[in-house]
């Protein structure tokens, strides 16, 4: 399964509405990062090792909407860092949700039970919860012990509530086809998600474990190996079918990274939410004065293996709504 057929209307008609005005460049979703504190030290991530007198800052609520407002994007993911730390998150994601924008809001869960309360359900709005594998293999990501039954009871409880839940997993090169199966499975079935996200890892220069990060070649191997039990088609997936063939290599794309871009306390993040190579203060300038055709596989040696998909889901999802071969393609691995 793909995205709700209400959201994936909505985006399907943004998306030709900006084909008719004829604009080459426009973001399909803004990864906002209101801070970049967060009460973990995970292995994989590189966010936490800015200066204490920058983790110790928080977006203003008025900055956060107006940099999705300037950039009129329908979907927002907000990161960081930890979310749930800003002590106005619950502002930031009711102005957007007000605005209609489709919101997750990812998170490390631990702070949910202090925090949902500020929330309420809406179409518009889910909690994106990381769980990078099961019990063993998530608190070791995480670097902390009982982390995975503690978000385990945060999804239960959101669930209960009536909230939209979202996992976001991350694959390094230390999990195998099993591995993924089983995370996959838990979450699916047993634990009953809403929908699934799944990344391979990319290696961020300042996360503490430089030794796990996937290659190409690596990557492909273990989703065509994961899907070939048929679970993908089972698995309730919040991905485009493109997506998950570019996982599998049956498929490749170029980057797009500016269908993805990032907005943190420094501004328009450059090339993308992975990389930065300096900060725009508004998007279009983001859009017209960065060099595009530098970054990507085979371009830049940074993005030699890198598949996130915030480079190149949206380069999947256009090709499911701007070609009929590939529209056709993706209605066929449903």
């Amino acid at each position: 399964m793909s995205i709700p057929i209400r959201q994936s209307v909505r985006v399907g008609g943004y998306i030709l509405g900006q084909k008719l005005r004829r604009r080459e460049k426009f973001p399909l979703l803004v990864e906002l990062e209101p801070l970049f504190a967060c009460n973990l030290k995970c292995a994989g991530c590189g966010k936490i090792q800015h200066p204490a007198d920058v983790l110790k800052r928080r977006m203003p609520v008025e900055q956060a909407v107006a940099a999705i407002e300037e950039s009129g994007a329908p979907m927002v993911s907000i990161a960081g860092g930890e979310p749930l730390m800003h002590p106005q998150i619950a502002d930031i994601v009711r102005e957007l949700v007000a605005r209609r924008k489709y919101v997750y809001l990812c998170t490390n869960a631990l702070l949910i039970p202090k925090k949902i309360d500020q929330f309420r359900p809406s179409r518009y709005f889910a909690w994106t919860v990381h769980i990078d594998g099961l019990r063993e293999r998530h608190d070791a990501s995480v670097c902390k012990e009982g982390v995975f039954d503690e978000a385990v009871a945060a999804v239960r409880e959101c669930l209960r509530r009536g909230f939209r839940v979202t996992s976001n997993t991350t694959f390094f090169s230390t999990d195998t086809p099993r591995t993924v199966v089983e995370v996959l499975d838990y979450l699916n079935d047993d634990l009953g998600v809403d929908q699934m996200m799944i990344s391979p890892a990319y290696a961020y220069e300042k996360a503490p474990d430089q030794d796990h990060f996937p290659g190409v070649r690596e990557i492909r191997e273990l989703f065509r190996q994961a899907f070939a039990g048929g679970g993908r088609r089972r698995w309730r997936f919040n991905h485009s079918p493109l997506f998950l063939d570019f996982l599998e290599g049956k498929i490749d794309f170029p980057c797009t990274a500016w269908a993805i871009p990032s907005y943190s306390l420094f501004g328009w993040q450059r090339p993308c939410y992975l990389m930065a190579d300096g900060y725009a203060r508004t998007y279009r300038e983001l859009v017209e004065q960065t060099d595009w055709e530098t970054y990507g596989r085979g371009r830049d040696p940074r993005c030699a293996n890198c598949m996130a998909h915030c480079g190149y889901e949206p380069t999947a999802v256009f090709a499911t709504f701007t070609s009929l071969k590939e529209s056709l393609r993706a209605l066929r691995n449903q």
